[in-house]
């Protein structure tokens, strides 16, 4: 069979319309002129295989695979193609042979098997490469997903700052170690550690270099302790839990290192920055405890080593710890005694070491606690200094002597005052001199018959308003006494500043009045004690001696001048109908013993506003 001699542009032509047939059947990811150009190659394909001897029907199978290939891939593109090769593929190659037809049916159907197996094939390999796909798709999402999980689990265990552990990552440690399904034998320890002062790097350098500092000081722990789970709680506190301790030395070992790791200087940005810790060591069975007793009792105990001046650790003592929480839960029922009316008042004789007459009274506090009795004031005043409730019990203390003193008239001249102590909160507190104001004009109180007692360390201060405010109570003509004095600063600057009209010289002095005479110290605390007197009366001050518990002490303070003594010897603490009743009738003496036998001067040294410098001693207490 030959070949036409304008064979090739037969064939352009032939593919031309080829082209055009398949328009629009398929995507085809090429131009017009490529899809021409692969046509023009396949009927060249074709063209062969009808003129050969024998007939090939693998080229029918061939031009399937490459239409496919090409995307040619709808079975209406398999249509056309039949359809444009059956009309004109002949009849524009000029093809002839006696059994063309014959020739041109049986490639044709080549072609179209060939280009059902290729859609075949090629839907299958499209489906396992979409299921390989999905497949890994699903692979790198899972991979991906625990990644992230990873990534948030990480974030929210861990502190953003340093990187150690927080407290949740803690907290699940703890638990797990205190499980006591783990075994009842098994002991576990913390050390709770607190970098002392630590706000000073901040305001000095800048929180910038303080958290860098930080930073270095959680690196320099976790080392040091390693394998120790060591967190950071928040601020600049840190825990290590100690898993499996063998006893108290496994811990005490780690606290040391962390203390010896973090006094190293470190330098941040050209500066040494130098901080110290305190820690709380706390280790038991565990059995013995839970997270929370754990954690309450280190905290405990890194207060103690704090409260001895940080730098060091504290190992907790079960003891000291009942101690404590008993003074906790005693000063948070403060305020709950004040409601219910628990609170009550006696008062101590302040005598004229002259003629022996009363002055004044002293209001010393008692409370009624319903489960613990009558408390002594040295069991709650110190408690309640501590924690600011000084300020609602000291002005109860002053509303309640106003009130039952203003009741007092004596038989012949004029009746006592009362002295009332104030605490250093209440004297800095704004808004003093109003409330005393407001008390004596609600009372009825004369404002001469009301003495506030103060310490020196009250005055201990560079701020003016207390200064002014106890100027402003003299003006009205309120007392203001010194109490105590001579156990404190002895700074005689505010003799001259302050409206003081006397000076309560504190009992040690008294005491060293019963030495024997050949005791040296006695002879010195009789000058010292003569020397306070003369000067103050060169100031046109009073004087009463404290703590006056002998009939001889009596005499010699009387010989040196002083003006006025308290003391057990010149009176015990009475309630206020005993006052009222003595004022009555002054022959019948006011109190020779005390309600409960307490001495009165170790009493009257937890009086509100009074921090003892001390102790005190038997006859000069209240009860």
């Amino acid at each position: 069979m030959g070949e036409p001699a304008n064979a090739p542009s037969c064939v352009g032509a032939f593919a031309r319309a080829w082209a055009k047939a398949l328009s629009g059947t398929s995507y085809l990811p090429m131009t017009h002129a490529q899809l021409e150009t692969l046509l023009q190659r396949l009927t060249d394909l074709l063209a062969e295989a009808l003129r050969a001897e024998p007939l090939d029907l693998r080229v029918g199978h061939r031009v399937a695979d490459e239409l496919v290939a090409a995307h040619i891939a709808s079975a209406e593109a398999l249509g056309r193609t039949v359809e444009v090769i059956q009309l004109r593929l002949i009849r524009d190659l000029d093809l002839v042979a006696d059994d063309i037809e014959d020739r041109m049916a049986r490639l044709l159907a080549t072609v179209a098997t060939g280009y059902a197996r290729a859609l075949r094939d090629r839907t299958l390999d499209e489906q396992e490469s979409i299921r390989r796909a999905a497949l890994t798709a699903r692979a790198e999402a899972e991979q991906a997903l625990r990644a992230s999980e990873a990534r948030f689990r990480h974030q929210a265990t861990h502190d953003p700052l340093t990187d150690l552990p927080n407290r949740t990552l803690f907290a699940e440690r703890l638990a797990a170690a205190v499980d006591a399904s783990t075994g009842s034998s098994r002991r576990v320890g913390l050390c709770f550690l607190d970098l002392d002062r630590f706000k000073r790097v901040n305001d000095s350098y800048g929180h910038q270099i303080g958290d860098r500092a930080l930073v270095a000081a959680a690196r320099r722990l976790r080392r040091a302790v390693e394998p120790h789970l060591v967190a950071r709680l928040g601020g600049d506190a840190f825990v290590v839990l100690v898993e499996r301790s063998t006893g108290t030395g496994d811990v005490l070992a780690v606290a040391e290192a962390a203390l010896a790791t973090l006094s190293e200087p470190v330098v941040v940005d050209g500066h040494d920055v130098t901080v110290t810790a305190s820690v709380g060591i706390v280790e038991r069975r565990v059995a013995d405890t839970s997270p929370d007793d754990l954690l309450r009792a280190a905290g405990s105990t890194l207060q103690w080593a704090k409260t001895a001046g940080g730098a060091r650790w504290a190992l907790y003592d079960a003891e000291r710890d009942g101690q404590e929480r008993a003074r906790q839960a005693l000063s948070a029922a403060i305020p709950v005694g004040l409601e219910r009316g628990e609170f009550y008042l006696d008062y101590q004789p302040l005598t004229s070491l002259h003629d022996g007459s009363l002055l004044g009274v002293e209001a010393l506090v008692r409370w009624r606690h319903p489960q613990l009795g009558v408390l002594r004031p040295d069991s709650f005043i110190g408690l309640a200094e501590e924690t600011g409730l000084i300020v609602p019990l000291g002005g109860w203390v002053l509303a309640e002597a106003c009130r039952e003193a203003v009741g007092w008239t004596a038989a012949a001249g004029e009746p006592p005052y009362v002295s009332v102590n104030l605490a250093v909160r209440q004297v800095r507190r704004p808004g003093l001199v109003q409330e005393v104001r407001a008390l004596l004009r609600r009372t009825g109180l004369p404002p001469n018959r009301l003495q506030l007692e103060i310490t020196e360390s009250t005055m201990m201060t560079t701020a003016e308003e207390p200064v002014r405010a106890l100027r402003a109570l003299a003006d009205l003509g309120v007392r203001i006494a010194i109490d105590d004095f001579g156990t404190g600063y002895s700074n005689l600057a505010y003799l001259r500043d302050l409206p003081v009209t006397d000076l309560k010289v504190a009992g040690e002095f008294v005491r060293g009045l019963r030495a024997p005479d050949d005791d040296p110290g006695s002879r010195t605390g009789e000058r010292i004690l003569a020397s306070l007197v003369s000067l103050a009366h060169a100031l046109d001050l009073s004087v009463t001696a404290e703590g006056v518990e002998t009939a001889e002490q009596a005499d010699w303070l009387r010989a040196i001048g002083c003006d006025a003594g308290q003391g057990w010897h010149l009176g015990r603490p009475a309630p206020a109908d005993q006052v009222l009743a003595y004022l009555a009738s002054p022959q019948s003496g006011l109190n020779q013993s005390g309600p409960d036998g307490m001495p009165s001067h170790e009493d009257r040294r937890r009086k509100p506003g009074n921090v003892p410098t001390s102790g005190g001693s038997p006859a000069s207490a209240g009860s």
